[in-house]
């Protein structure tokens, strides 16, 4: 795994938060890595929208505005259900028993209130829908916004009974994809992300001062 990808990673599991300083002898010496590499990656990362430079003051991960935040779920919505289409075509056999697995787990994670177990499936279910569609360029863009708003995520994962009312849009997602019935699958992506921006707009309008 390339330096670049390794502060990606971070920064998806919000190891690194927005506006945290990134700070090239720092990673270098945690990644093993020449400081000429870890600058060339934050260059990569700034490109991809994941990192800010600013001259003479170094790197910062980029803060994302509540309203950037809605505007890349939309974008993921139409990716995802292009992804969820695309899936319900190909899936095979074994890999409807491994959706359909993911789907258990999640539902036993709901029954015991298991909100970060919940969570891993969560992005387990969604990354295995993404891999199993074939659609390698919607793959990568679908990564790189889910780096750029994981606050905005971890926060909606956080949302009073929000587990329970995603779970059953999960599961008619894997539903319509055994069934491999790809307009079915697409329709059932499109419900859940639409219900997420929704979760998203009450997240924010609950807290005391916005969220940059």
């Amino acid at each position: 795994m390339g330096v670049a990808e390794e502060i990606r990673t971070l920064i998806l599991r919000g190891e690194l938060v927005p506006n945290q300083r990134l700070v090239e002898s720092d990673l270098a010496e945690q990644f093993g890595a020449s400081r000429a590499a870890v600058r060339s990656a934050l260059g990569e990362l700034a490109v991809q929208g994941l990192v800010e430079r600013e001259q003479n003051r170094g790197a910062r991960v980029r803060v994302i505005s509540f309203d950037e935040a809605i505007e890349i779920a939309e974008v993921r919505r139409a990716l995802e259900s292009l992804c969820a289409g695309k899936a319900a075509a190909v899936v095979t056999d074994d890999e409807i028993a491994e959706l359909e697995a993911i789907g258990a787990a999640m539902e036993k994670a709901v029954a015991g209130g298991d909100l970060g177990g919940y969570s891993a499936k969560n992005r387990e279910l969604h990354a295995r829908i993404h891999q199993i569609s074939g659609q390698r360029t919607a793959l990568s863009l679908i990564e790189n916004l889910r780096a750029q708003s994981v606050r905005q995520q971890f926060a909606l994962a956080m949302k009073p009974g929000r587990p329970s009312v995603s779970l059953g849009e999960h599961l008619a997602i894997i539903e319509a994809i055994a069934r491999r019935d790809p307009a079915a699958a697409e329709n059932a992506m499109t419900v859940h992300l639409t219900s997420v921006v929704a979760a998203m707009r009450e997240v924010h309008a609950q807290q005391p001062t916005s969220v940059a």
